[in-house]
């Protein structure tokens, strides 16, 4: 039995972060009924790479059921009440005010069920002056500074994945976990605020520390470390890179001696010191490049491995797709089975099933006479 089985979760979503945090819920065992529009969640429509439909969507919403209303439709709105009554979890992503105004503000809906969670997920939060902006991931990643780290040198990043919609997901998740053991104790529900901006923003703590109270100005290194050397990327003969992070000195002489067969370098006074590395990194980025030129790949990894020195290789989504580390999990779409990856966590003891993707309102007519329409 999975941790969450028996509980009911009710999610007003569309896009990403709200669909990441009921999706780890459904994961758990909860039954998620997904509320879209008639023409469904739009990121449906970002692609049709996955057997004719969108990469995002059979990402996060497999295991889901989907329920159709018009929430402008009066008794929409009271079968949606009559839902959330005797859910456990009430989760949604519309512009703020837009449920308070269709009648089903988190607020409004703790009243009529005293044990239930909701969970309000937004672009900048819930008040500020930010409140009514749009908030799509990149520029979340904008505004609170992340591609300003992001990159190289000569030009801002953006994260290739969609970060900021992740993390407001990943923190959703957690705050509704944190609540339902509270709620074991206390017997009440309560509410949570979650925004892309608040969740991004805390993971720039170290660089905001950094600049604040440091003095420093963080400075973008692509693959480099603003305070380690070596640390980064150097290609290979067969043209692959290997990314390399010298953490001490042990590894440094290890370095050197086994893998670069340079023992010159120890005794190089722009070399000799953690401090001096870093000063020096360029010339040293450029003899280690001049090494690693010479030899494949394979020949690189194994010989950094055989002296425990940390190592990674530079891969593309290809490559990714055949690695020996890869977890998957299959899914269906209509009769058609895929693999994509498997959740991160291991729960010991539990395995994972065959899970659906949900066409638009599929559960529909059965959600309707369940909680009986009238």
């Amino acid at each position: 039995m999975k941790a969450l089985e028996g509980t009911l979760v009710v999610s007003l979503e569309q896009a990403v972060a709200a669909p990441m945090c009921s999706l780890r819920l459904a994961e758990a065992g909860a039954r998620v009924i997904k509320i879209e529009r008639a023409e469904g969640d739009f990121a449906r429509y970002y692609d049709k790479d996955v057997k004719g439909e969108s990469a995002y969507f059979v990402w996060l919403n497999r295991g889901k059921e989907s329920l159709v209303v018009d929430i402008k439709n009066n008794k929409d709105i009271a079968l949606l009440k009559r839902i959330i009554s005797s859910a456990d979890i009430y989760i949604q992503n519309l512009a703020p005010g837009a449920s308070d105004r269709a009648g089903l503000s988190s607020a409004s809906m703790r009243v009529i069920n005293k044990r239930l969670i909701t969970c309000d997920i937004s672009g900048y939060g819930q008040i500020g002056p930010y409140r009514d902006m749009k908030a799509y991931d990149l520029l979340v990643q904008a505004e609170t500074g992340l591609c300003s780290v992001t990159g190289t040198p000569e030009e801002e990043g953006r994260v290739g994945v969609s970060v900021c919609d992740v993390a407001c997901g990943m923190n959703a998740h957690s705050s509704i976990l944190q609540a339902l053991y509270n709620r074991e104790k206390t017997g009440k529900g309560t509410g949570i605020e979650v925004s892309l901006f608040d969740g991004m923003a805390d993971w720039m703590n170290v660089p905001y520390l950094q600049t604040v109270y440091g003095g420093r100005s963080v400075k973008r290194l692509g693959l480099s470390h603003p305070s380690i050397a070596p640390y980064g990327a150097y290609v290979s003969k067969c043209g692959k890179k290997i990314l390399i992070s010298i953490q001490n000195e042990r590894e440094w002489i290890k370095l050197c001696s086994s893998v670069l067969m340079l023992n010159d370098l120890l005794t190089d006074k722009r070399f000799n010191l953690p401090t001096n590395r870093v000063k020096n990194r360029i010339e040293l980025d450029a003899i280690i490049s001049r090494e690693f030129i010479k030899y494949d790949k394979d020949i690189l990894v194994e010989r950094l491995r055989k002296e425990k020195i940390a190592c990674g290789v530079l891969n593309s989504i290809e490559d990714l797709e055949k690695h020996p580390q890869l977890r998957k999990v299959k899914c269906t779409i209509e009769d058609e089975e895929v693999e994509l990856i498997a959740p991160p966590s291991i729960i010991l003891g539990e395995e994972n099933s065959i899970i659906k993707v949900p066409k638009i309102g599929e559960h529909t007519l059965n959600i309707r006479e369940e909680f009986n329409e009238q």
